[in-house]
């Protein structure tokens, strides 16, 4: 798992049939990560662009949106209330 700030959107009108109508986040993983590059990540809380969320990975990724059959490999699964901390 690890923090992040959403920086955008991603739109596909073509996928997998598991993916229909869940919608997709770019997500830029927080400073101290300078190891990850942006993410590309379900989101099924609602999260918008400019806010810190906590972004799960791999298996559990699946699991905190509820997608266990689906191919997902990062989900946001929490909205993170003061990221001010987070800023460079």
């Amino acid at each position: 798992m690890f923090v992040g700030k959403v920086v955008g959107s991603v739109v596909s009108t073509r996928k997998s049939e598991k993916l229909i109508g869940h919608k997709f986040m770019i997500v830029e993983p927080a400073p101290w990560r300078n190891d990850m590059s942006q993410v590309i990540a379900i989101d099924n809380i609602g999260a918008g662009i400019g806010e810190y969320v906590l972004v799960a990975t791999g298996s559990a990724a699946r699991i905190g949106c509820d997608q266990a059959d689906a191919p997902v490999d990062a989900a946001i699964v929490g909205i993170i209330d003061n990221g001010t901390q987070f800023e460079r």
